[in-house]
């Protein structure tokens, strides 16, 4: 029996194994980077052991210091969490090597499918239906698209859609620089990249004594940059024979790999993936076996009523599955909510969280209130998971509860996921895995409460005590400025003898937190809060601009500036002052929470100054280079 559990990583997965340890009478052991000092698992954990230093190179990739800390810590039991080095054979030879339980497969099973190429051998070798790899340097044009893909790692890193032949070389450079950079192994291989295809996958539970389940399917098509953002179970629309040709492979592939503990086979679905007039070969092609705990697999638990945590920690400990799987029960969806920008090309945001909640939903999440969102790590902030009878109500459900959440610091995605989960495609099933490129604008327009910003005004008037008593002398009229979307908005109110007014609005309540609002006949109510600069009114994040505008920061034209806080990964091959540039070549790579962001050139110039080195920490608005 364990008694004492490290979890090799950090934030929400390890908050989220935590718990269940806590349930089962298990003491927890974190560990935490430079970085995490107070991160909420550092906190929860019964005990904590320091990681020196703050990137994941220097901290949770270092395999030999974690099993050192679990040693020290007297953990006897190890489980990896997702991502770092959840799928690396190597680091659970180590912890079984230090005499550690391991809370995942085998070495050989990890290793079976670590490289990506290798896994689609052994699966055709199986006969699970696959989508044939392609020799680089044999595609030609009645081949494209094509999809570059990192043989190691996953999250969507080394990954590259490719339409244009002329392009090819370029982007398998680029997918190898990522994946080395990011996994250490920098093998890319090519295959037909199927458009229009669904994301389905089939959660895995296996024990050691020969019992496999296949737990049900989940559809994860909407994804952005490779990288899933709402996904659900059951995957709706599927046939019969499609759904037991996806549980055949699944569980095909795990036998193949004598597969122990918790497990995902991922698979493209293509056509409808419910209509009988095509061979079922045509529709379902494996991609990948994750040999982890998968981000989504609340969804599963919510479904099945099991906490696959537990399930893992039994199978580790050598206990046997029952003989069949429970019953599902109704349908849940799952929404990521990451601290970043959808409508900037997805750019990661930072700062601090000052309020998050959720109310109505599960919510997993590694911060709480007050809590910093640093660059170093995943952008993601929480998971939300909604369960009902039905699709549309588990559909509803989550949408409400987002849009009625309370989420003051960075911008995050939040907008777009109850966009999303409202949007006609989406409700209808007919979603797939180009769906934000077909809807992102849409989904990203700006539509901030046209009375947003007078709330914020009243708001913040009566917390400076601006409306402290009625004066004989009419009061002049009020201003402010604020940042909404992008773009100024100013609004106006005075003081009058039964308080403060505006043109068209009447002022129903005007206090620091509330602000109740009527025009049209229609009464509304804004909660609002202020942290420095920011007011958070509803759903709306607006900037208090100052009275008078301050000089914009004198920037030569031509002048490339960091969008967001990170480290620049790579520059373009020979570039260097003087060099010539096409207006658009990509430039300089940043790095920042997981994600690459590439700067390219703003017109056909010459680069006249380049400030920054591969390695170099810039912050935001960092003067990177000029194209002149």
């Amino acid at each position: 029996m364990i008694s004492s559990l490290l979890v090799a990583n950090r934030g929400e997965i390890a908050c989220r194994v935590f718990r269940t340890c806590h349930e089962l009478g298990i003491r927890t052991v974190a560990v935490y980077s430079d970085a995490d000092e107070d991160a909420l698992h550092a906190r929860v954990a019964d005990t904590a052991v320091r990681l020196p230093g703050a990137s994941p190179a220097d901290t949770y990739l270092r395999g030999e210091l974690i099993v050192k800390a679990a040693v020290a810590a007297g953990a006897d039991a190890v489980h990896p969490g997702y991502g770092f080095l959840s799928e690396n054979a190597g680091f659970a030879r180590a912890v079984l090597d230090a005499g550690l339980v391991w809370v995942g497969p085998s070495p050989e099973a990890i290793e079976a499918m670590a490289s990506k190429t290798r896994a689609k051998e052994l699966m055709s070798a199986a006969g699970v239906p696959l989508l044939a790899p392609l020799d680089p340097d044999a595609v030609t044009q009645a081949d494209l698209p094509v999809l570059v893909k990192a043989s190691a790692g996953g999250g969507g890193r080394g990954m590259r859609i490719v339409r244009e032949l002329d392009v090819l070389k370029r982007e398998l450079s680029a997918a190898s620089a990522e994946a080395g950079s990011a996994f250490g192994d920098g093998s890319v291989f090519v295959e037909p990249y199927v458009e229009h295809a669904r994301h389905v996958e089939v959660q895995i539970v296996a024990d050691g004594h020969g019992t496999v389940w296949a737990l049900g399917t989940r559809d994860c098509s909407l994804q952005r940059r490779h990288q899933k953002v709402i996904e659900e179970a059951p995957a709706p629309g599927l046939g019969p024979d499609v759904e037991r040709r996806l549980y055949a492979a699944a569980t095909a592939a795990a036998r193949t790999i004598a597969y122990t503990g918790a497990g995902t086979v991922e698979f493209l679905v293509s056509g409808d993936g419910a209509s009988e007039d095509r061979t079922s070969e045509d529709r379902v092609h494996f991609l990948e076996m994750n040999t982890r705990l998968q981000v989504e697999h609340p969804v599963t638990e919510a479904v099945f009523g099991v906490d696959l945590v537990a399930l893992q920690l039994r199978v580790a400990e050598g206990a046997a599955l029952e003989s069949d799987p429970p019953a599902p029960s109704g349908h849940a969806v799952e929404a990521r909510l990451y601290a970043e920008d959808p409508s900037r090309d997805w750019a990661p945001q930072t700062g601090t969280l000052h309020r998050l909640s959720v109310p109505g939903v599960r919510l997993d999440t590694g911060y709480g209130d007050g809590d910093t969102i640093g660059v170093h790590y995943d952008a993601m902030l929480a998971k939300a998971v909604a369960h009902a009878p039905t699709r549309a109500e588990a559909i509803r459900r989550l949408a409400g509860a987002l849009d009625r959440a309370t989420i003051h610091g960075p911008v995050t995605n939040r907008e777009l996921l109850v966009r999303s989960l409202r949007h006609g495609e989406f409700t209808a099933a007919r979603m797939d895995t180009a769906f934000y490129e077909r809807h992102l604008a849409d989904l990203t327009a700006p539509a901030p409460d046209p009375y947003a910003p007078l709330a914020a005004a009243l708001a913040d008037a009566h917390g400076r005590s601006r409306f402290g008593g009625w004066r004989n002398l009419p009061s002049q009229p009020q201003s402010r400025r604020y940042l909404v979307a992008g773009e100024e908005h100013e609004v106006h109110y005075r003081h009058t003898r039964q308080g403060p007014a505006a043109d068209g609005v009447h002022v129903v309540r005007a206090g620091p937190g509330l602000v109740v609002l009527e025009a049209g006949g229609v009464r509304r109510k804004y909660e609002v809060a202020r942290h420095g600069d920011h007011v958070y009114v509803n759903g709306t994040t607006l900037t208090a601009l100052p009275r008078f505008p301050a000089p914009e920061a004198d920037h030569a034209p031509g002048s490339l500036l960091a969008p967001m806080p990170g480290t620049v990964v790579r520059i373009a091959e020979g570039l260097t002052t003087g060099s010539p540039v096409q207006a658009g070549a990509p430039l300089i790579w940043l790095e920042a929470m997981k994600m690459e962001h590439k700067i390219t050139a703003p017109a056909t110039g010459t680069v006249s100054a380049l400030h920054v080195v591969p390695g170099q920490q810039v912050e935001v608005g960092a003067l990177l280079a000029v194209v002149l």
